[in-house]
């Protein structure tokens, strides 16, 4: 096979999507192309000089590793091409950021050539991604007494690499952009949908809003060359709901600014804002880029002349303006001021986009390079036997006599380094902390993957406990661009070191369980940090942080994590939980009284939910964390009872232990480590040496709410309020209305029981309800269809132990194969009961959907538009949240039903209780 020829045609081929060549990564190809270009009458060698140069994705790519030792070939006069002269090629390998070709600047450092030496050190003063086989060799250097290796360590302890960057400009002017009024997902800037096309940058970056939204904002562009262009959420926050660096990755290509013009496609510094400001994943995101997040605070709400909120006919705060973001206004960042102007006009304070930190982030174009930086200065001052000189700015380190701490603040304090020793932390500190538990799914995998390797990483951190990628975001539908993406992305993980979904060896069978349960799993302790590629890492052990790919691969690859400790909301329980009720309405619930109690103010929004469960189980509690990422809280801790811990701690074991005998661990024994870490902990609980974890009795919150169980009279559900005159109030999870609110007449187009949302008992409850309608009414008779998918292959392993996946099966029309998996998404559904794989499926958007402009009455998480269910013309598509029952009974009659006709349909069955505990939960 010729390969070069293989991707001219692929060029063609692009050429009539609107794209430039795709940048190149294989070895093969590489290597081809620099034959070309020593053969001076090759006909091909002008565009491969081109490709050469420009086109070559950097970092540990087999491409990379090609050609960084082919530069080192020109710099050493072993190879003379007259385009790229010695001093070129060390400025492209400066461009390379890590890998071989920190390797090769090392062997040119440490060469015989003086001249030559010289010159590889000066590039190598300003690389950061450096690790441990590299700086091994720069310490064996200066051992042996090479001054080159000793100028390239006093550099490093100077931190030389940050401090001779450009500071960031005082004024950045900036051009608005209205992406859209009310909260803007991460599904409107990389839609679900063309997950399978993340990894190619420009192909995905054509998603971003709509095509018009992306000449609009290459028009105003070209239009104002001295301006960026601001995307903003109007009267929303930006980047609520996921965690995807795709999002900032294409926010970035259409408005950032190239991070060098020797590798394409891989924008930085993108500038984003909203009126409630930018969703906590998100910025992290926007930081991993070197960007700018605002919260403009440019609604507020009409107060009357008792200060009190003026509410509009349907009991919401109305809002005013108080400054005009219109797309096309100009407005000035200063970052000495650390305000936002228009003109001369003082709009607003923006000084918490502007921490020290952040502008850290800013100048060296993103937050790894920080990290990085950091991690080198202070080897180097070791290596040197010198003090660590003050650089970067000291991290804030917020300590408050005679104040307790929460759960989260706990955890941070056990897992913080590098602050001062034996400082006790509160809210509002900066600090860095090792990572336990790592989950990559496979949607934003490959992305990750692609960062492991721009950041030079080869394997995995031996201080992270245990890692999984998964395999759950493609698992409805095994078609072409599944076959090409995923196999690809398992063998890359597994070979890092990650326990994989699928086996590329093929040894055991391919899993598509839910990465959430997984990771729910596998953290066998609750004072954990767990780090995941998606909003929904929220474990109900240890706290977990959704995170984007890039943040993903920093925790892999050096087992750490940088953030402010959060403040945390408290929320505890009282009364009684009346026996027709689902706990699932009881986190639909929390979020209804939250907002009511606080005049619809969201207290969660960017905060810890500290939530006193006590008595559920791991997989019951998952219900309430896993929904705190709708709740636009940061992360959420569960707090425990001891013996409901070791249930959770044993339900773990046992599912490991499943994972082992499958044949999942790897050559390091990971599963087998997590369950010795588990009966250790167990242990630790039985004797009294170290209790659940539990917050201090003086602890400080940010707020409190008590949710009262009483007033739960019938199921909650979360409805998208799709109609709602006021646009920004559409799709945001808060609108939580009562059963009755219905009718009993809306009709119900198609159900779905499955993703993250549900465990095992909600399979049985859907059991138990169907076995009942066939004996009350002789048969069961859906008149809209119900798509089951269960999150997790042992789950469906423990409902044939029990009998009732025989139930499931006789009451099915479709049941999945593993043998045979679908090859294309489905388009129409019939009125029966769907069987699905396990995994993610309707909630996840990119393969099946429910018909366009249907009703969806579901229990997953996302009520996006176009997520689960897309528009038509004439009707609105809605996805409407709620219990596993409701669901159900929802498909049986076709329609919403009464609240009469759900009491009966649920008589006798085992509904997911909930008890508030009778223990005093603090310390």
């Amino acid at each position: 096979m010729n390969t070069y020829k293989d991707y001219i045609q692929e060029i063609e081929e692009r050429k009539g999507q609107g794209l430039n060549p795709k940048p190149i990564d294989g070895a093969e190809l590489l290597s081809e192309i620099i034959e070309q270009i020593k053969d001076l009458s090759n006909e091909y060698r002008e565009d491969s000089l081109k490709f050469f140069i420009y086109n070559v994705v950097p970092g540990t790519t087999p491409a990379a590793n090609v050609k960084a030792k082919f530069l080192k070939e020109i710099v050493l006069g072993q190879s003379v091409v007259a385009e790229i002269t010695p001093a070129f090629a060390l400025e492209l390998l400066s461009h390379m950021k890590g890998g071989t070709s920190i390797a090769v600047l090392l062997d040119l450092a440490l060469g015989d050539d003086v001249a030559i030496a010289k010159d590889a050190a000066a590039v190598l003063k300003t690389q950061v991604y450096l690790y441990e086989a590299d700086t091994d060799r720069l310490a064996e250097a200066f051992k042996n007494g090479n001054e080159i290796a000793k100028d390239i360590l006093e550099s490093y302890a100077k931190a030389e690499f940050f401090t001779k960057l450009p500071e960031i400009a005082e004024e950045i002017k900036v051009i608005t952009f209205i992406a859209g009024e009310g909260d803007i997902s991460t599904d409107l800037l990389s839609p679900g949908n063309q997950a399978h096309s993340r990894s190619d940058r420009e192909l995905h970056g054509k998603c971003l809003i709509s095509p018009e939204a992306q000449a609009e904002i290459k028009a105003l562009a070209e239009a104002n060359p001295d301006k960026s262009v601001m995307l903003i959420a109007e009267k929303g926050t930006m980047g609520v709901g996921s965690s995807r660096m795709s999002g900032v990755n294409n926010v970035a290509l259409w408005s950032g600014k190239q991070a060098s013009p020797y590798v394409p496609f891989i924008n930085i510094a993108p500038i984003v804002a909203g009126t409630n400001g930018i969703s906590p994943i998100f910025l992290t995101t926007v930081d991993v880029t070197g960007g700018i997040g605002l919260d403009l605070k440019n609604w507020v709400k009409k107060l009357d002349e008792n200060g009190n909120p003026v509410r509009n006919e349907s009991g919401d705060p109305i809002l005013e303006e108080v400054y005009s973001v219109a797309t096309g206004t100009v407005l000035t960042i200063n970052t000495k001021t650390k305000k936002l102007y228009s003109g001369d006009k003082e709009l607003i304070d923006i000084s918490k986009a502007f921490t020290p930190q952040k502008i850290e982030f800013i100048k060296a174009g993103g937050s790894y390079a920080i990290v990085f930086g950091k991690k080198l200065q202070t080897f180097a001052s070791k290596t040197l036997g010198i003090a660590i000189v003050p650089v970067y700015a000291p991290s804030k380190e917020v300590s408050i006599e005679g104040q307790g701490l929460t759960a989260v603040e706990k955890i941070f304090n056990a897992n913080a380094v590098g602050s001062t020793p034996g400082k006790i932390l509160h809210a509002g500190s900066d600090v860095r902390v090792t990572v336990n538990i790592v989950g990559s799914q496979d949607t934003t995998g490959l992305m990750t993957s692609q960062e492991l390797e721009s950041m030079a990483a080869t394997v995995i951190s031996p201080i992270v406990d245990g890692a999984y990628q998964s395999g759950c975001h493609t698992a409805s539908v095994w078609d072409n661009k599944s076959k090409a993406n995923i196999p690809r992305l398992m063998k890359f993980m597994n070979d890092f070191g990650l326990i994989t979904a699928r086996d590329p060896k093929g040894v055991y069978h391919s899993m598509t369980d839910v990465i959430h349960k997984v990771l729910n799993d596998i953290t066998v302790n609750e004072w954990a940090i767990i780090i995941g590629g998606d909003s929904h890492t929220r474990m109900s052990k240890g706290v977990a942080f959704g995170a984007d790919s890039g943040t993903v691969a920093l925790a892999l690859a050096t087992g750490e994590a940088s953030m402010p400790i959060p403040e945390s909301v408290k929320v505890t329980f009282k009364g009684d939980m009346k026996g027709y009720m689902d706990f699932r309405d009881v986190v639909h619930a929390t979020q209804s009284q939250m907002l009511k109690t606080f005049g619809g103010e969201n207290v969660f929004q960017g905060r810890i939910i500290e939530v006193h469960l006590g008595t559920l189980n791991a997989d019951q509690a998952f219900t309430f964390t896993d929904w705190t990422a709708e709740m636009k809280a940061k992360a959420s801790i569960c707090i425990s009872e001891d013996y409901t811990l070791i249930e959770s701690l044993e339900m773990a074991k046992g599912r490991i232990q499943i994972m082992i005998d499958k044949g999942m661990d790897n050559k390091n024994q990971v599963l087998k480590g997590l369950i010795a870490i588990a009966d250790k902990r167990i242990t630790e609980i039985i004797s009294g040496e170290k209790p659940a974890l539990r917050p201090d009795a003086n602890a400080k919150y940010y707020a409190e709410v008590v949710v009262d169980l009483d007033v739960i009279a019938e199921p909650m559900i979360a409805d998208p309020d799709v109609n709602n005159a006021d646009v920004s109030k559409r799709y945001t999870h808060d609108t939580i209305r009562p059963l009755s609110f219905y009718g009993g007449v809306k009709k119900v187009d198609l159900g779905f029981i499955g993703s993250c949302m549900v465990h095992k008992g909600d399979m049985k409850i859907l059991a138990h309800m169907l076995k009942n309608i066939d004996e009350q009414e002789g048969k069961v008779e859906f008149k809209a269809p119900l798509v089951v998918a269960p999150p997790t292959y042992n789950i469906v392993d423990e409902l044939k132990a029990e009998g009732d996946w025989e139930i499931l099966q006789k009451y099915s029309g479709f049941e999945f194969d593993d043998n045979v998996p679908k090859a294309a998404a489905r388009t129409s559904y019939e009125n029966m009961l769907y069987l699905e794989r396990p995994g993610c499926n309707l909630c996840m958007g990119n393969q099946e959907k429910a018909a366009k402009g249907d009703t969806v009455m579901a229990t997953s998480t996302r009520l996006f538009q176009g997520r689960v269910v897309e528009d038509t013309e004439g009707k609105k598509g809605e996805s409407l949240l709620s219990s596993t029952p409701v669901v159900v009974l929802s498909t049986i009659l076709g329609r919403t039903p009464t609240i009469e006709e759900y009491k009966t349909a649920v008589e006798g069955i085992n509904l997911t209780k909930f008890a508030p505990s009778h223990k005093l939960l603090v310390k």
